[in-house]
């Protein structure tokens, strides 16, 4: 694994907009800590595909969303 999708609808959430500012974050996720870059994806048909995988057969995965990618050290 290098690396790790996030996806929000808009850019209010303080954890994203964390990571845009100051792009070194650590993910903890199954008990484990990972480092990385954050930065925003800027390729749509990228964005898109995460979607659908976010929400397999739902309405709401044809919605544009705001993703960013961790790059992980």
């Amino acid at each position: 694994m290098d690396k790790i999708y996030f996806s929000r609808h808009r850019l209010d959430g303080d954890w994203i907009k964390n990571a845009i500012s100051d792009s070194d974050v650590k993910v903890e996720f199954n008990d484990s800590i990972f480092s990385g870059k954050a930065s925003l994806v800027s390729d749509e048909k990228l964005a898109e595909k995460i979607s659908e995988l976010k929400y397999p057969g739902e309405d709401r995965s044809k919605e544009s969303r705001v993703v960013l990618q961790v790059s992980l050290n």
